[in-house]
């Protein structure tokens, strides 16, 4: 696992330099029951597994585990923790590509973000379309937790 990394800040007319360029890693993040319980209320996913504290220690994961797409949707906060871009009038989540949940997140876990831009593309409207790799670690774990490619779009 790589160090943590102090945050990339960019200037619009830069990014497209960045392709191929590692990000580093976010700050260790616990995942707490309460975060667990909070998204289950609202997705409506209630599986015991995630919020059944007691039947969960019984369970094949020995605790209660983050739902896969709790881990997922946190690649928000951390890619705002590793990266910005400075001159522009509007930054969009664009979606994502090939995501594996590939070691489940038991509660009291920690975990970060390491990201790598892959790719940058210019796209209409005086945009910037960016591939970026990026795999969610559990601490102590040598699976991760998430490997997902995350696409985001920056407009001037």
């Amino acid at each position: 696992m790589t160090e943590t990394t102090a945050r990339t800040v960019v200037e619009f007319d830069k990014v497209a330099d960045l392709a191929g360029t590692d990000l580093g890693s976010t700050e260790w993040m616990t995942v707490t029951q309460d975060m667990i319980n909070t998204f289950a209320d609202a997705t409506s996913d209630h599986q015991w597994i995630h919020t059944d504290i007691e039947r969960a220690k019984e369970g094949p994961f020995g605790a209660p585990i983050a739902h896969g797409f709790l881990t997922l949707s946190l690649i928000i906060p951390f890619w705002s923790e590793l990266f910005d871009v400075t001159g522009v009038s509007t930054k969009v989540n664009y979606g994502l590509d090939k995501v594996r949940f590939t070691n489940p997140v038991k509660v009291g876990s920690r975990i970060r973000m390491h990201a790598e831009v892959a790719e940058v593309k210019e796209v209409k409207g005086n945009g910037l379309h960016l591939v970026t790799n990026s795999t969610i670690e559990i601490e102590g774990e040598e699976r991760p937790a998430v490997v997902a490619t995350f696409l985001s779009r920056f407009y001037a």
